[in-house]
């Protein structure tokens, strides 16, 4: 690309550059220019121009080898010691979630789709954090999944109770391992009520371990999610499983769900008392709460 027409074009790409790293920011994350290129709102972009950007644009900066915001360089350090942690932490925790997914959904066939999210599939893991997962269910179902998901989450970690924990996974009986970030319903995802560039990141970021046709159905029926970032059309998926040997969907009629919705707004209820004495940890789950609205789950609780 000539200088002059790059020169051109670094007001768009600063714009473009400036809101993905404001989505990362909002997270606690921040990347290298090479992998920020790849990532970028609107679709994918030189490193070059990701530098140039950086550059010209005032509220960004390169600290630590990121791209942060200016304001914020400060805290870069801290997120390259995650970033630099991850290689090392990761690897284990991807082989045991992959596994964890295989039991999932063997056990409970009325899961379409299951991906890995938040740190783990983002790039800033420590062997500290618990697993997020993202789920797309069978219609009448949500609940149920949240339920099927913390049990059988209690007990693969009943098998890895000297995990590292932090305010947010330190558990009396277990450490918290794998954990739902979100449940959608198909019909929800037809079309989904939010198709902003946040949801877009949020799917962008995640990494599909199982039920790849749901997910790109979800695509398919949101297709401003792809405007956002066009990478989406185009998402490799290397942790992808075959579907295994399942359970008969009948032993889960969608009447379970009410009684689920009891159990699991008693299990969040006392998530949220071991939580009562660490605001830090309170203020992090409220924050992600507040980024899956309206899919939350016991919002009244």
């Amino acid at each position: 690309m000539a200088v002059g027409q790059l020169s051109a074009e670094i007001p768009a790409i600063g714009d473009r550059v400036r809101r993905t790293v404001a989505l990362l920011q909002r997270r606690g994350y921040a990347l290298a220019p090479s992998r920020l290129a790849a990532i970028c709102l609107g679709g994918t972009l030189r490193e070059q121009e990701v530098r140039w950007a950086t550059a010209v644009v005032p509220e960004l900066a390169l600290a630590e080898g990121l791209v942060v915001e200016r304001n914020s360089s400060a805290a870069a350090s801290a997120i390259r010691d995650r970033a630099d942690g991850h290689a090392d932490a990761s690897p284990e925790y991807l082989e045991m979630t992959v596994d964890f997914v295989r039991r999932l959904v063997a056990i409970a066939p009325f899961i379409t789709s299951v991906s890995i999210a938040g740190s783990l599939a983002s790039g800033g893991f420590r062997a500290s954090d618990d697993v997020d997962l993202n789920l797309i269910v069978e219609d009448g179902h949500r609940h149920l999944a949240y339920v099927v998901v913390n049990f059988l989450g209690v007990l693969h970690a009943v098998r890895h109770r000297a995990k590292p924990v932090d305010d947010l996974t330190r558990r009396p009986v277990a450490p918290r391992l794998m954990t739902v970030n979100l449940v959608l319903e198909r019909s929800q995802c037809r079309p989904l009520a939010r198709q902003d560039e946040d949801m877009a990141f949020e799917l962008l970021m995640s990494e599909p371990v199982f039920g790849l046709e749901a997910f790109e159905e979800l695509l398919e029926h949101n297709p401003a999610l792809v405007d956002h970032f066009p990478q989406l059309a185009h998402k490799p998926a290397p942790l992808l499983i075959a579907t295994p040997r399942r359970l008969s969907r009948r032993l889960y009629p969608a009447l379970l769900d009410r009684p689920a919705q009891h159990l699991g707004r008693s299990a969040w209820r006392y998530m949220q008392w071991t939580r009562r004495h660490h605001p830090e940890a309170l203020a992090r789950v409220a924050f992600v709460r507040a980024t899956m609205r309206p899919y939350t789950l016991f919002d009244e609780a």
